[in-house]
């Protein structure tokens, strides 16, 4: 687990900035898959799809049961530990359909956080007929998207931190929410790696 997993957010004045530099250190690094291509890939990637949504799922639910301010310094930490598994599930994708030398971190930041900020990635991840152009994008944007989703994710996580206080229920749909998170980040990997992907460099 990265160094800043480790420090808390209730330790840090901005805690975006530690939710934010834990997703630029996630999709700076692309993890390699044991997976390999199929004919007929949908299949598979719904498995892995539904496995990694059951293993967040119960990796969430777990730290999220101490209960009051223990709940609430397990929060990065969990987050990281399901954004990992995301990234992995991201990887495996893109191998049963052919396509890791087309994963980089553009698509792997659209994969994990198109959900949570379609209009983030307009002029990244662009849809043209039946194939996807993904422009590269500089360092500096990647930074500066991190930056934003570590904004956006850390006032979902302040709007929903009361759950903590309660023992069991609270990590039950801390659970549940982590089940349907990851659901949606492997809908939007597989809806992109079954289609062509143009790099336009």
């Amino acid at each position: 687990m990265p160094k800043n997993a480790v420090t808390t957010l209730a330790s840090h004045p901005d805690p975006s900035h530690k939710v934010g530099d834990a997703i630029l250190d996630l999709v700076l690094r692309v993890p390699a898959s044991s997976e390999s291509k199929l004919a007929q890939p949908e299949e598979r990637a719904r498995a892995l799809g539904r496995s990694a949504a059951r293993q967040a799922s119960l990796m969430a639910a777990s730290l999220a049961l101490p209960p009051g301010f223990l709940g609430w310094l397990t929060i990065l930490p969990e987050l990281v530990g399901v954004w990992k598994l995301q990234a992995q599930m991201v990887s495996d994708i893109a191998s049963v359909y052919g396509k890791s030398a087309a994963l980089g971190r553009e698509q792997m930041i659209y994969c994990l956080f198109k959900h949570v900020s379609a209009q983030l990635f307009r002029d990244v991840v662009v849809r043209v007929g039946e194939r996807y152009v993904v422009k590269a994008a500089s360092l500096a944007f990647i930074q500066s998207a991190a930056r934003t989703l570590g904004v956006k994710v850390t006032r979902n996580i302040i709007g929903k931190s009361v759950s903590r206080f309660i023992p069991l229920i609270g990590a039950v749909g801390v659970g549940a929410y982590a089940y349907f998170d990851t659901s949606q980040v492997a809908n939007t990997a597989i809806e992109l790696f079954s289609n062509d992907i143009v790099i336009d460099i």
